[in-house]
């Protein structure tokens, strides 16, 4: 497989997001985004994914966090994408199931090329740290749209939303890993019975 690196800057009038990915890394991350909470969550991805991830975000929080956290997930939904390639080689499905304490969840993705998020956190409270949950939603919508996969997540039990939004991001990543991973079996095709994805 080829060197899978990008760098992707998505400007607008509400946010200036720079996003990069190597996913071949070793679960590097380097954050500057003004919502810490959300930066927790990305560093799980970077660490259970294996993957290196630099993202620079400057946004309207003067407003709320809903601008940046959205447009932070598409811009990095569109390195993935750039990053990915044409796909051939990889092992395209991926799942996990993740607990912590008394919380699990399970991810499950498909670099399908086709858009679908369902989505299932029965949060227990509104808010961790006065972060908004609900924007976890907006965020996984903006990177499924622009990475172009299927996303299926799921918390299946918890108790403190912290460690459910935690299971959720660390499946998330570990999901990624396997999908993104190169399948021996597979080197240089297309997994895809239709030849492209």
């Amino acid at each position: 497989m080829s060197e899978r690196k990008a760098s992707v800057t998505r400007n607008t009038l509400e946010t200036q997001i720079t996003a990069t990915v190597n996913l071949d890394g070793s679960g590097q991350a380097k954050f500057d985004t003004g919502i810490p909470f959300l930066e927790h969550m990305l560093d799980q991805i970077a660490r259970h994914g294996l993957m290196d991830l630099d993202i620079y975000a400057k946004g309207d929080l003067h407003i709320d966090d809903h601008h940046t956290v959205e447009d932070i997930g598409i811009t990095l939904g569109q390195a993935f994408a750039k990053a990915v390639g044409d796909k051939k080689g990889i092992v395209r499905y991926g799942h996990s199931y993740v607990p912590l304490d008394e919380a699990m969840s399970r991810v499950v993705v498909d670099f399908s090329g086709r858009p679908g998020l369902v989505y299932n956190i029965p949060f227990t409270r509104a808010s961790v740290g006065g972060f908004d949950v609900d924007l976890f939603q907006e965020f996984f919508h903006g990177f499924i749209n622009h990475a172009q996969v299927t996303l299926h997540i799921d918390n299946l039990r918890g108790d403190n939303t912290h460690h459910q939004i935690e299971t959720v991001f660390k499946a998330f990543g570990r999901a990624l890993r396997m999908a993104l991973s190169a399948d021996p079996a597979m080197a240089g095709m297309m997994p895809s019975t239709k030849g492209v994805l």
